[in-house]
């Protein structure tokens, strides 16, 4: 068993890599998806349209969705190797006391399950909302979010780190899901219609560009969470869901931003 720390170790930066590289490819394509080829199909004729989409975008989306599935995947083996099963007390509120114990299964279990009633939540809350109630919407994911970075360091006693690795997590868990339940399937009805000469069911287009969008915002607060957990301005901060809640509100704004640039691009 005294091999046990030094696999850890190398589980954690091999799962680590894998998901740095996936996640790069992933979050690459969203926002190729949102911050070009939106834009540029939008240049193109019905039949320009036919030859093009069905070529581009299965390939496009193969790498997109695979992408989704391995940086969840390498992030779910992540929170285990870090939080749940390791030794290293990153879950606990006090680390340097909880240093070498292993959290519990009724420790973790709640955290875990959170991340599938996260996204349980936020699609029946957007199945709901149409119009000018989406707004509202996007501000109770938003609360929410804070919410459960509330709840994991009060009543879970889970340390800051932990907290906001875990609001990271909901996030990571919602987006994925969005792209393999909600994107995906849309998408893969679109391209059968325009192939065929036929108009997609408004449905799908609509569905397909709201989860992407709302993938869009919700991964450039997810990206500091990601790579902000070594920082000692959030690993030992006093009121993580407040941190939680300056990223969201940075995050979006710097995300509408980039959005209205979008239209002033333009081709040659």
């Amino acid at each position: 068993m005294d091999n046990i720390p030094f696999l850890s170790e190398h589980a954690q930066l091999s799962f680590r890599w894998i998901h740095v590289v996936a996640g790069v490819l992933w979050i690459g394509i969203l926002y190729y998806f949102n911050w070009v080829n939106g834009a540029f199909l939008a240049t193109l004729d019905g039949d320009t349209k036919k030859k093009v989409i069905p070529e581009l975008m299965p390939r496009a989306l193969f790498w997109f969705r695979w992408g989704a599935a391995w940086t969840w995947l390498t992030g779910v083996a992540l929170l285990f190797v870090l939080y749940y099963v390791g030794d290293y007390g990153y879950f606990f509120s006090n680390m340097s006391e909880n240093a070498g114990m292993k959290p519990a299964f009724g420790d973790w279990i709640v955290p875990f399950g959170s991340l599938f009633v996260g996204f349980l939540i936020y699609d029946i809350l957007f199945k709901m909302l149409k119009g000018g109630a989406h707004t509202a919407g996007v501000v109770i994911w938003g609360l929410l979010a804070v919410g459960v970075a509330w709840f994991l360091t009060g009543s879970q006693e889970m340390s800051s780190r932990a907290a906001f690795i875990h609001v990271g997590a909901l996030f990571g868990t919602a987006m994925a899901a969005n792209v393999w339940m909600r994107i995906w399937p849309a998408q893969k009805r679109i391209i059968t219609a325009i192939k065929n000469g036929e108009a997609p069911d408004p449905a799908d287009p609509a569905m397909a560009g709201l989860r992407s969008k709302h993938n869009t915002y919700m991964s450039v607060p997810l990206i500091l969470m990601m790579v902000s957990v070594d920082q000692p301005a959030i690993t030992s901060a006093d009121n993580p869901s407040l941190w939680v809640a300056v990223t969201l509100v940075i995050g979006f704004l710097a995300t509408y931003a980039l959005y209205k640039k979008v239209g002033s691009v333009k081709g040659f």
